[in-house]
């Protein structure tokens, strides 16, 4: 059993009158890290594909960039290494009866993830150290297991994610989990597929918008050679080709929750009663059991939940309102994930109609600021997207198997955590600033010629 387990079963759980801190607490750690991890899911591939383009092609400006690039994935993989410490520890402190009693099942996923992290660090180090040192074929030969242990470190945390969602391999018997089969658990479970693929393109499409939103800050400020071109035009493609296809995969992830969660699908909706040929409400408040001041398509829910406008969807009705979620929050955050979505898809689809029609990128300052919204915007749409799936599973922590109330910790002290942890990551996040700041305007060596016009 990992460590974390045994400190659970240590910690016994008691009545807790902090539930919502402690549950706070979770949620601001996940709104701190989630980027990192997309930056650790996409940035390294990011960064070997233009080192690549830079050999195969003979122009230096590429390995400019991608050398730069790799001292930006060095900062933010040590901010992640904290913020992923704390997640790691609120697992067993805060949660002591849901990792005690079933850490047998996903123990296995935790334990992959980190030996992820420590090959993911060993190259990082080989990686950088190896500029200069090493002959481009065994640099780049580096390069590959960094881009690899960042995929796999996040499959397996998705992977728990998608049974606490969708549990199985395991029989409950007097409040302990047994008859445990973790590698059916976590890679048998049907609803792992469309998380793991919606967060993989979440990545992509973060990592690329933000990191074409500094280079269109610096074209809005008048920067502009051949060097920010190029680091603008690689990312911002990559995110334009990711955006248009999460739309596919959100509606492949909305049906799995129609058919795994129907009330997560009708908290989303503001679904009050089971019905056949359910209508779909865009925008709108949900107040006293229908939504007001939205606009209603008549049927439309049950075509997108089901592919057929008669098909009968679940309401709230169909649980006590004790097992229900919280319905506007999930709404709200759900709605904003899909407005936004959308609205960058559009971004991404101009983008790549301009490039294929006239062979570069617009040139009019309204692209640009569109492009620098995108990137914070793409961070509020992935925790949205998070909100939606972990609260939308409230008041579950394990779907309809534990709730959370019962695996919270009954230590005292929250509210004193939750303030000292919000004075951490503010000083996280000055740090981070500074240290960006710090390389944004650090020497680097461009080839002439880089930064004319």
């Amino acid at each position: 059993m990992s460590g974390v387990a045994l400190l659970a079963q240590a910690l016994a759980p008691v009545e807790q009158d902090h539930l919502l801190q402690a549950r706070q607490m979770q949620a601001l750690s996940f709104a701190v890290h989630i980027p990192l991890v997309c930056f650790g899911i996409a940035f390294p591939a990011m960064m070997l594909a233009m080192e690549g383009i830079g050999h195969r092609t003979g122009d230096p400006l590429y390995l400019t960039i991608a050398r730069r690039w790799s001292r930006i994935m060095v900062a933010l993989f040590a901010i992640g290494v904290i913020t992923g410490t704390v997640l790691s520890f609120e697992m067993g402190l805060l949660w002591p009866n849901f990792t005690g009693t079933f850490g047998g099942v996903f123990g296995l996923g935790f334990a992959i993830e980190g030996f992820s992290f420590f090959l993911e660090a060993i190259f990082i180090a080989i990686y950088i150290y190896g500029w200069d040192r090493l002959s481009p074929r065994a640099h780049m030969l580096s390069a590959v297991p960094i881009v690899i242990t960042g995929f796999t470190g996040s499959w397996m945390v998705i992977a728990v994610n998608a049974w606490m969602n969708h549990p199985g391999g395991f029989t409950l018997r007097d409040g302990k989990a047994v008859d445990v089969h973790p590698v059916h658990a976590l890679f048998g479970n049907s609803y792992l597929w469309h998380e793991l693929v919606h967060m993989y393109i979440a990545g992509y499409i973060v990592t690329g918008f933000a990191v074409a939103a500094a280079y269109a800050y610096g074209r809005l400020r008048g920067r502009w050679g051949r060097y920010e071109r190029i680091a603008l035009t690689v990312p911002l493609t990559v995110a334009a080709l990711a955006a248009p296809i999460q739309v596919l995969v959100g509606d492949w992830a909305a049906r799995d929750v129609a058919a795994s969660q129907p009330t997560k699908l009708a908290a989303l909706e503001g679904l009050s009663r089971t019905q056949r040929g359910a209508p779909e409400h865009l925008l709108g408040w949900y107040h006293d059991g229908e939504v007001k001041f939205g606009i209603r398509i008549p049927k439309m829910l049950s075509l997108l939940s089901f592919h057929d406008p008669n098909a009968k969807v679940e309401g709230l009705d169909a649980v006590p309102p004790s097992q229900r979620p919280p319905v506007n929050v999930v709404r709200v955050a759900f709605q904003s994930m899909v407005g936004i979505g959308t609205a960058l898809a559009l971004l991404g689809a101009i983008t790549l109609f301009w490039r294929w029609r006239r062979k570069a990128l617009p040139d009019a300052p309204w692209f640009f600021l569109a492009v620098l919204a995108a990137g914070p915007l793409s961070y509020v749409a992935l925790v949205c997207g998070w909100v939606t799936t972990e609260v939308g599973r409230q008041p579950w922590v394990v779907y309809r198997v534990m709730p959370t109330s019962e695996a919270v910790t009954g230590a005292g002290g929250i509210p004193i955590g939750y303030a000292t942890l919000w004075i951490v990551y503010i000083l996280v996040g000055v740090a981070v600033v500074w240290i960006l700041r710090r390389l944004a305007r650090s020497e680097v060596a461009v080839p002439a010629g880089a930064g004319g016009r």
